[in-house]
């Protein structure tokens, strides 16, 4: 496996001016609450990498695992949530809409799921084998270990808004 470079810290300044860039574009209250910023992954390369794919329009759903969110004190996402996705360098880009949340075991996720992912050959087991990989290696981190009957957010997303 080649070495990942994790990603760094966000400017919280370039995120709120960004989302009152979508503001503005979409016609939306300047008041309306700016959402979380995050980027795909866990290193500089996979988030260029899956946001190029939600930037292409291939990439319109994604998962996570519930314990993240009880480690970080977040509530769960809801249908008609915003959310700002970062590129590596940690810059936001798109402004994501969810339009579907569904909390099941990560054994759960359905071929539908998996294509609307966008990755590799958009097949379940691809995804069930990148995403087994991928939370063996960060749930640790937090304590967690990894179990094919973990909670995991199934997420489907809109792009309402992106920027080159």
């Amino acid at each position: 496996m080649n070495a990942q470079t994790p990603v760094g810290e966000s400017d919280p300044g370039a995120i709120e001016d960004f989302w009152q860039r979508f503001l503005a574009a979409t016609d939306r209250s300047p008041k309306t609450p700016q959402p979380g910023a995050w980027p795909f992954g866990d290193s500089v390369e996979l988030a260029n990498d899956l946001l190029a794919l939600v930037l292409a329009g291939v990439k319109r759903a994604t998962a996570g695992s519930v314990a993240e969110y009880e480690a970080e004190g977040e509530a769960l996402p809801q249908v008609g949530d915003f959310e700002i996705a970062l590129d590596g360098t940690m810059r936001p880009r798109a402004v994501l809409q969810l339009t579907d949340v569904r909390v099941g075991p990560l054994w759960s996720v359905d071929e539908q799921f998996a294509y609307d992912e966008g990755e590799g050959d958009r097949t379940r087991e691809y995804w069930l084998d990148a995403h087994t990989t991928f939370f063996q290696r960060i749930l640790p981190g937090i304590g967690i270990e990894f179990d094919l009957d973990m909670p995991t957010i199934f997420q489907r997303f809109d792009v309402p808004y992106q920027e080159d």
